[in-house]
């Protein structure tokens, strides 16, 4: 289930930046994030809130194992399950 970007608004500001971190995090492999400065995080959590208002990125729930995630629109379960669509 997709959560609605007008439903983030409603949370906490540091709890959707800890979403956002988490994100960004699994999105580099060599661990590149841990030696950027604060500044560098900052602007990489304002440009994933831009992609998240343009709907580039989304925050989806997966009921089945109780976990949320931002993921980009193309690479959700959603979204796969509109393109299967009826057999």
């Amino acid at each position: 289930m997709l959560v609605p970007y007008q439903s983030l608004l409603q949370l906490p500001a540091e709890t959707l930046d800890n979403l956002i971190k988490e994100f960004l995090f699994t999105q580099t492999e060599d661990g590149s994030f841990a030696s950027l400065d604060g500044e560098a995080l900052a602007r990489a959590i304002k440009q994933c809130r831009q992609a998240l208002a343009r709907s580039e990125l989304v925050v989806e729930y997966s009921e089945e194992d109780e976990s949320i995630a931002i993921r980009y629109r193309q690479d959700t379960l959603t979204q796969q399950s509109q393109d299967d669509g009826p057999c």
